[in-house]
């Protein structure tokens, strides 16, 4: 009864998650390229021949640089709404396309994926819930706005992947343009860690064991604050950041209720490597 998760890459230089049981696994996005990829799941002693299928949440590059490369590498069926094929221009790999629908669940093997329709200024975008063993996995970035559907998604899950994209007062204080900040804070843009906060704050429920912090700025955030944000209000939830230059651990998720205590704060450590920056947030 349990789901394996792992965040490949999460930042604007790339977005790639893995969840999967112990016979098949799904890459949410393909940010990375499939060199850089293979390499990552190597590290965790992830094995790419399970990987059964990518699901693309939108267009945006740091969500599909790898789409490509992997489909061809290794036949991968690709799952993905019309318009976000065609504003991707995926048509290389058009003949491993599969549709998926909103609120249509998708079975993989042992998982199911659900898509529900998000915030965000792309042309059809959507987070998802990937669910087996009796686990559900959430993978909520790219988000502008809490609303009703990712509050009824995020109370069911037993791990996610939560934005917090930006700190409000170093978003304001920052060197983006004016009309860029606006772009990011307007409802169709990013969740800061306010946002994202509250989202746990008040929905949160007692199975929810692991928390993955997400998509961080790297000029509009810092790992350190965005993780003390949300130790203080962890309770039995072990929350943690995926960083922007290196994989996580591979979380092993259970339907079993958390240990209490599972976080304890801890200054926010990791070696940084020099990113390619591919989007401005």
């Amino acid at each position: 009864m349990s789901l394996y998760i792992a965040s490949l890459n999460s930042g604007s230089n790339g977005n790639c998650y893995y969840v999967g049981n112990e016979q098949e696994a799904v890459l949410v996005d393909a940010g990375l390229s499939c060199r850089e990829t293979e390499k990552r799941m190597k590290r965790l002693g992830l094995d790419m021949s399970i990987v059964k299928g990518i699901f693309i949440s939108h267009e945006h590059g740091d969500h599909i640089k790898g789409v490509e490369g992997l489909a061809n590498k290794y036949s991968l069926p690709l799952y993905v709404t019309d318009k976000t094929f065609k504003n991707a221009r995926l048509y290389m790999v058009g003949r491993f396309r599969r549709h998926f629908e909103a609120y249509e669940a998708v079975t993989v093997g042992g998982l199911s994926v659900l898509a529900f329709p998000k915030a965000h200024d792309a042309i059809d975008p959507h987070s998802f819930v990937i669910s087996g063993n009796g686990v559900r996995v959430g993978v909520f970035t790219d988000i502008g706005a809490v609303c009703s559907h990712v509050i009824d998604n995020f109370s069911d899950c037993h791990a996610v992947f939560l934005e917090a994209n930006y700190d409000e007062a170093m978003l304001e204080a920052g060197r983006y343009p004016h009309h860029l900040k606006n772009r990011i804070r307007g409802g169709e843009g990013h969740l800061s860690n306010m946002q994202a906060l509250e989202l746990f704050k008040a929905y949160r429920k007692p199975h929810l064991s692991h928390l993955l912090l997400s998509h961080l700025s790297a000029d509009n955030n810092n790992p350190d604050l965005a993780l003390q944000l949300f130790v203080e209000h962890a309770g039995n939830t072990h929350v943690t950041v995926a960083s922007r230059y290196q994989e996580s651990s591979v979380f092993h998720i259970t339907a079993d209720m958390p240990i209490p205590a599972a976080t304890a704060y801890q200054p926010y450590r990791e070696a940084p490597r020099q990113p390619v920056q591919t989007s401005l947030f």
